[in-house]
């Protein structure tokens, strides 16, 4: 049986409608950094998901190849993730999209090192004839955050925030969004197959005592 992410790992991936207080712990990511509107066609944000797919499977499948990585179990790839931001902006506007700034990522496995993640950038861009030069290997610690699971249309997203927001608020914390603590979404539903309302993705916002 593959290793799933999601299922190991519950308390990350499958949190309740309700917010919850959670540290995260240190995690290696695939990442591509991008600014832009998500949903414009043939945009920034979808040129960057391909690279990460790229990426992603060519390490997943690494195993069918001749280079072997140390350590390698079969596992699904994650779910895709980003970090959110906008400059100048205290929280998010998502009602000015084009003023985005993010970086898309997809977690590795522990046992992914910048050398195996070089050798699958190279790979990916030879065999899927992609240029996934703009991939990064990168280490994330986010730390103490609040999260709750959205269920419906991204656009709806500033609804579940609020309520993030007032109960970080009556538990005595405050948000804590900087240039390294930003916002995070975990999307579990793939849009082109599951129906707006029934969308689900997990909302992440880093907090600190106040």
């Amino acid at each position: 049986m593959a290793f799933d992410f999601k299922k190991e790992y519950k308390e990350y991936y499958r949190p309740k409608n309700k917010p919850e207080i959670l540290t995260v712990p240190k995690a290696n990511y695939i990442a591509v950094r991008g600014m832009g509107d998500p949903n414009e066609e043939d945009g920034a944000y979808k040129q960057a998901i391909n690279v990460l797919y790229a990426v992603a499977y060519t390490l997943r499948m690494s195993y069918k190849t001749d280079y072997k990585i140390d350590g390698y179990f079969e596992y699904v790839v994650p779910p895709l993730e980003g970090f959110w931001w906008q400059d100048h902006v205290d929280g998010f506007d998502y009602s000015n999209k084009d003023a985005s700034r993010w970086i898309s990522v997809i977690r590795l496995p522990d046992f992914v090192k910048k050398a195996d993640f070089s050798w699958a950038v190279e790979e990916a861009t030879k065999k899927k004839k992609l240029d996934c030069s703009s991939a990064e290997y990168i280490t994330i610690d986010e730390g103490l955050c609040v999260q709750m699971m959205h269920i419906g249309s991204y656009d709806n997203e500033p609804e579940t925030v609020a309520i993030m927001h007032e109960y970080v608020k009556e538990n005595g914390y405050v948000t804590d969004m900087t240039d390294k603590r930003l916002h995070h979404e975990i999307y579990l539903s793939d849009p082109r197959k599951v129906a707006p309302e029934k969308l689900k993705t997990v909302i992440r916002i880093p907090i600190k005592q106040s």
